[in-house]
């Protein structure tokens, strides 16, 4: 089946889907335009910032590079990524590859509230199945195996990966049913550490470190360990309209500019569109302060622009936006030095004198921000302790160690200055021989 033409439907209630708009292959194939329906334009919402409720067809800015494939704005979310795209050619096998057949195959439960059907009067999604239940989690890890190694698949195992294995992400995952509510499942095979019980030590210490994640468990497997981790995009059945942090930095990039992936570009949008009441968007710029600074010291490079997530809220009221809880929160034990997002002057550099650098970008004082640095090193000085009662086995913490406490990050805890950061007291008005007393 060839896809040129398909219709973006809104499932915040999936029993009452709403139709937004067209999508057209556009750019020789490698984008992907929406055009909003009259009912959509008279009572929707822009999905965001640079699709503004116009009756124009919305394009990709600029000129894409020969390897690259883009959706328009918000729609570029609902697509899968590297593992899903994977799925997708093992399993449904396209005849052709373009991202409109990513974009359908992707199926019915991808990220956020998008659906894609190939009707506009009746949401018709790729046909999927019954997620899998927590107790076909280890059948469902044999499958991913095969695919990892292009092995032949059953038609059963087809529909068990099928109905949720093309979600976003370069390593396998797949959906699954605990308790009626969908979490992601995460496996890691051939990893030198036990990955899936490091990322849940590891989220668990940033929930201690004052960070709000999404909620993880170790699921115990013949042959090792996965992680589930609670969606956050779900929530009694319905579904919340989620944007990348890249979709939002690209909203608001003019035209013709490379837009700054990064934590103050992301701080900025959220003090500017996030939830005013109770200064929640001050309190969640604070935190992604947090986020960051937790990155570097616990070696977290794979901090790119998908793996941070932004909630629409209320989005027919003049929706605003809410840092979603932190997902993918590892150390990528590489050592590298760089993250990839933007920290601050000194770009991807993996200093906190890089971080310090646009505290104000985050609405922090240099003091305040120091604050923030010094509660947030307190915590990660106690990773060895924490991942030991997560259990995280002596040799695996041993090989983190190596860059976590290697020189390079742990110099940085143990010499971070607060008091450089101090503001000095305001120097007192010498008073004016010619004022009147």
């Amino acid at each position: 089946m060839r896809l040129d033409d398909l219709s973006l439907w809104y499932l915040a209630d999936p029993s009452v889907p709403r139709y937004v708009g067209d999508l057209k292959l556009v750019s020789s194939g490698k984008g992907v335009s929406l055009h909003y329906g009259t009912e959509w334009l008279a009572h929707g919402f822009a999905l965001s910032e640079d699709l503004p409720l116009v009756d124009i067809e919305h394009l990709t800015p600029g000129r894409l590079a020969a390897d690259t494939q883009r959706a328009v704005g918000a729609v570029d979310d609902a697509r899968p990524d590297r593992w899903g795209e994977k799925v997708i050619r093992f399993v449904d096998k396209p005849k052709r590859l373009s991202l409109m057949e990513y974009l359908y195959y992707a199926g019915d439960d991808r990220f956020g509230a998008l659906g894609v059907s190939t009707s506009s009067s009746t949401y018709s999604p790729r046909a999927g199945s019954p997620l899998p239940r927590l107790e076909q989690v280890q059948q469902l890890s044999d499958v991913v195996a095969k695919i990892e190694a292009s092995e032949p698949i059953s038609a059963l195992e087809a529909n068990i990966v099928r109905a949720g294995g093309s979600l976003g992400g370069a390593k396998p995952k797949a959906l699954v049913d605990i308790g009626g509510e969908q979490w992601v499942v995460k496996f890691f095979n051939g990893e030198p550490v036990d990955v899936p019980l490091i990322e849940h030590a590891t989220m668990t210490l940033a929930e201690r470190a004052g960070i709000t994640v999404a909620m993880t468990r170790v699921i115990h497997l013949a042959d090792g360990n996965a992680v589930v981790v609670r969606r956050f995009d779900r929530e009694q059945g319905r579904r919340i309209h989620s944007i990348s942090a890249g979709t939002a930095i690209r909203a608001v990039t003019p035209s013709g500019e490379e837009p700054e992936m990064g934590y103050p570009a992301l701080a900025r949008i959220l003090r500017r569109v996030g939830i005013t009441q109770d200064n929640i968007n001050q309190r969640d710029a604070r935190e992604l302060f947090r986020r960051m600074v937790f990155n570097i010291l616990l070696d977290n490079t794979d901090d790119h622009e998908k793996n941070h997530s932004l909630l629409v809220v209320n989005p027919f009221d003049n929706g605003r936006l809410k840092l979603a809880p932190a997902y993918d929160v590892l150390p990528t034990n590489s050592g590298q030095g760089y993250q990839e997002f933007i920290c601050g002057a000194l770009g991807r550099d993996s200093t906190l004198d890089n971080a310090m650098s646009q505290c104000d970008a985050f609405g922090l004082l240099p003091a305040e921000a120091a604050a923030e640095v010094t509660a947030v090193i307190a915590v990660v000085n106690t990773w060895k302790e924490h991942f030991a009662e997560a259990g995280v086995t002596q040799r695996d913490i041993e090989d983190l160690a190596e860059r976590i406490d290697g020189e390079e990050l742990l110099n940085q805890r143990a010499n971070f200055d607060q008091a450089r950061f101090q503001t000095p007291p305001a120097k007192r008005r010498r008073a004016s021989p010619f004022r009147r007393t």
